[in-house]
């Protein structure tokens, strides 16, 4: 399996990689949680920029984003807007949705960016060529805030993912019992094992589904989210308890 190589980190080598989430709505919110997470041991930081509200002004955004590179350094940054259909903050028109990836792609003011690959095939497409002449590698996402699909439609949602060629395939979904939690690690377990030819990322949410943000390293997933004040999804553990934990696992194995 090849991995993925951002600045200073190796996605898909050793354990799962921390990444924390910005939620604020304004520049001031953005850049002080920025200030926050620095120094907590985040591997890399998601952008929620459905929040922000000036989302819809790309000079503004391209420029808050090249401020919280500023202020984070080394650590990579993971562009995202999240749509409502998916559990987002805003809903946007797919055209505008491809324009705004594609134009913060080009900036190069980020190192990857979130596309949900439902969007359509051929807007994915053009995403993926834009991200990859910039440099930016591309998480490819679906999420399901309704239920878990069966073993086998996860694995044909991350195998849709690599054949769109997406760097990083990811797929969050919501448990309705113990049962879907361990649908959701077999899953991911038969991909990593048997079908992925690079990193994936896999979740089930909200407290049911915390165990699979821990031992992502037993079964494949190769990110995980951890919060430092609000949290962007359900099941989010902080960073400091969800490092303790991988590494009690990471110890072990």
């Amino acid at each position: 399996m090849k991995t993925v190589k951002v600045r200073n980190i190796e996605i898909g080598a050793g354990k799962p990689k921390i990444c924390v989430p910005i939620v604020g709505k304004t520049f001031d919110e953005i850049i002080e949680s920025a200030k926050n997470i620095v120094g907590v041991g985040a591997d890399l930081v998601e952008w929620r920029v459905d929040w922000y509200e000036n989302i819809f002004d790309i000079e503004k955004t391209i420029e808050t984003a090249k401020k919280l590179k500023e202020v984070l350094g080394d650590t990579p940054i993971l562009f995202t807007f999240r749509t409502s259909k998916e559990g987002g903050e805003k809903s946007i028109a797919t055209e505008d949705y491809v324009n705004l990836n594609c134009k913060v792609a080009s900036s190069k003011v980020v190192d990857l960016v979130d596309v949900e690959v439902f969007t359509g095939d051929d807007e994915v497409r053009e995403i993926v060529k834009v991200a990859h002449e910039n440099g930016v590698f591309v998480v490819g996402s679906n999420h399901d805030f309704d239920k878990t699909p069966e073993k086998n439609d996860i694995i044909s949602r991350l195998e849709k993912m690599q054949e769109l060629d997406v760097d990083i395939p990811k797929i969050a979904v919501m448990p309705n019992s113990k049962r879907d939690v361990l649908t959701l690690l077999m899953a991911t377990e038969e991909m990593a094992s048997d079908k992925a030819d690079r990193p994936i990322v896999t979740m089930s949410m909200k407290g049911m589904g915390s165990i699979s943000r821990i031992c992502g390293e037993v079964f494949g997933s190769s990110i995980t989210f951890g919060t430092v004040g609000k949290a962007s999804a359900p099941g989010q553990i902080d960073v400091e308890n969800l490092s303790t934990a991988m590494d009690i696992i990471h110890d072990s194995l």
